[in-house]
């Protein structure tokens, strides 16, 4: 169930409509033989596109995080993802979205202190500070936090009750255990698939 659960998460990661037409019951009945042929070479292609060993899934609209091991699920977390608001503040917009595509953990660092970004203070009303060391924070992140690049990170947090839903500034959010259980497997290089 699990191996059925994971591929299909896999599928939806990398064209999930390819590999909808290809499992299909009915799409196997009436194929002339160029169908049946370009059939097992969409399969064969499929194949190559599916990452072989250790690697991160993140279904966005389901709030999971899945860790995989040579398509086992090893974690099967839930997570919290990008709310998709927009925060404009003067000539200056942000959106809150999670990222798709593909991406890799870039770092790792435990007990990671938070650098506030500019968007930080103006969503609560407060004026960017001046002094660099006003922007620092400890103990919001959690244990870990995995760089995937461009300012987004798999985390921890402090609103554990908010897991599952689309509540975060873009970052990955998860619960204690499986964000320790996390990090502790991955490697620098481990690919990261957002969708």
């Amino acid at each position: 169930m699990k191996l059925r659960k994971s591929l299909s998460v896999f599928s939806l990661a990398l064209g999930g409509v390819l590999a909808f037409w290809l499992n299909r019951p009915d799409a196997v009945l009436d194929l002339t033989p160029d169908d049946a042929v370009r059939r097992q070479q969409l399969e064969q292609e499929l194949e190559t596109l599916r990452p072989k060993g250790t690697y991160v899934l993140i279904d966005t609209g389901a709030n999971r995080l899945y860790l995989m091991k040579n398509d086992q699920v090893v974690v099967d977390a839930v997570c919290s993802t990008g709310s998709g608001r927009r925060l404009k503040a003067g000539d200056r917009s942000w959106t809150f979205a999670t990222p798709r595509g593909v991406f890799s953990i870039r770092g790792k660092a435990a007990d990671p202190v938070w650098r506030r970004p500019d968007w930080a203070f103006l969503e609560e009303g407060k004026p960017v500070p001046e002094q660099e060391w006003e922007r620092f924070e400890r103990g919001v992140l959690g244990e870990y936090a995995l760089d995937i690049g461009n300012g987004y990170f798999i985390h921890g947090t402090l609103y554990k009750r908010l897991l599952g839903q689309n509540v975060t500034h873009g970052c990955i959010r998860l619960g204690s255990d499986d964000l320790v259980r996390l990090a502790k497997t991955v490697r620098l290089g481990t690919k990261v698939y957002i969708f």
